[in-house]
């Protein structure tokens, strides 16, 4: 099974950006779709934006225009750039793989990894 990493979280003050990392093992990424989801304290795990083989992309409604999912096939890499962000972004943000067309919470076959904590100021 892959081996997934992610990184560039970090502490940031409301309405800044970050950009996130997810690094495979594999090959993996280039035949599934990936997601990245995000966990809050007290929460479940939530899919926020998930890119498909094809490369088509999808954005949770609380995401959308703010965050921008992006893969470099090459590098086995997926990215996340959040701008705007505001303290309900605050989680462990995780990414995971599905089928070449879909990922969701229920739908990620990867081990989950460490995740990479956001944390925005207010």
């Amino acid at each position: 099974q892959a081996q997934l990493v992610e990184s560039g979280g970090g502490l940031v003050q409301a309405g800044g950006s970050l950009s996130l990392s997810c690094a495979a093992s594999g090959s993996i990424f280039r035949v599934n779709a990936v997601g990245w989801f995000r966990q809050a304290p007290g929460k479940r795990r939530e899919l926020v934006a998930a890119i498909t083989s094809g490369g088509s992309t999808n954005y949770a409604d609380s995401v959308k225009g703010r965050f921008t999912i992006s893969r470099d096939n090459a590098k086995n890499t997926v990215y996340l750039q959040m701008n705007s962000l505001t303290p309900e972004d605050t989680a462990v943000y995780y990414c995971n793989t599905g089928t070449p067309t879909r990922v969701t919470t229920t739908l990620a076959f990867s081990s989950w990894g460490q995740g990479t904590q956001v944390t925005v100021s207010s």
